[in-house]
C-alpha cells in the first residue's frame, strides 16, 4: 500500500504572506491543526500548526486587551512562525515509510509530496481509518 493509497488529497494550505488570523480560520472551517505554506506555485515550503499559533499568539498570563491579541493575529504573517522546510513524505512512498517518519519524529501528521509539489497530508487519522477498514475486512 502506498502513501497516496491513504492520503488527504488537496488539503486546505495557506501561504507565507497569509496573517496568522487567516491560518486560524482555515484550521477551524477545515477542522485540522495543521496547514501545509505552499508558495505562488504550489510548492510545499512550510507547516504552520495550531501550536505555532498560541506560541506566537500573546501569554493569557500577560495582561493585554482583546483587541492587541486580534491585532496582533492580523499583523503577524505564517512565515515568521511556520516551520520551514517541514519533514514530508512522497506520494509513491511505501505506507510503512509514513508510520516511520510519525513515529520517529512523533509528529501526527505530514505533508505529501509529488517532487516539490504539495498533493496532500498524510494523518495518523488517516492511518487509523485504513486500519478499521482493513479490520472490518479481515
Amino acid at each position: 500500500m502506498l502513501v497516496r493509497d491513504v492520503m488527504t488529497p488537496d488539503p486546505e494550505t495557506v501561504g507565507p504572506d497569509d496573517n496568522l488570523q487567516t491560518a486560524l480560520d482555515k484550521m477551524a472551517a477545515a477542522g485540522c491543526r495543521r496547514l501545509p505554506v505552499v508558495d505562488g506555485v504550489g510548492a510545499l515550503a512550510g507547516i504552520i500548526t495550531d501550536r505555532d499559533i498560541r506560541l506566537a499568539s500573546n501569554s493569557p498570563l500577560v495582561m493585554r486587551e482583546r483587541w492587541q491579541d486580534e491585532l496582533l493575529m492580523r499583523q503577524t504573517v505564517v512565515n515568521a512562525c511556520m516551520t520551514p522546510d517541514p519533514v514530508s513524505v512522497a506520494q509513491d512512498a511505501p505506507l510503512q515509510d509514513a508510520v516511520h517518519l510519525l513515529l520517529q519524529r512523533k509528529i501526527s501528521g505530514l505533508p505529501v509530496v509529488d517532487g516539490q509539489q504539495l498533493v496532500g497530508v498524510i494523518t495518523v487519522t488517516d492511518l487509523l481509518r485504513t486500519l478499521v477498514h482493513l479490520l472490518d475486512r479481515a
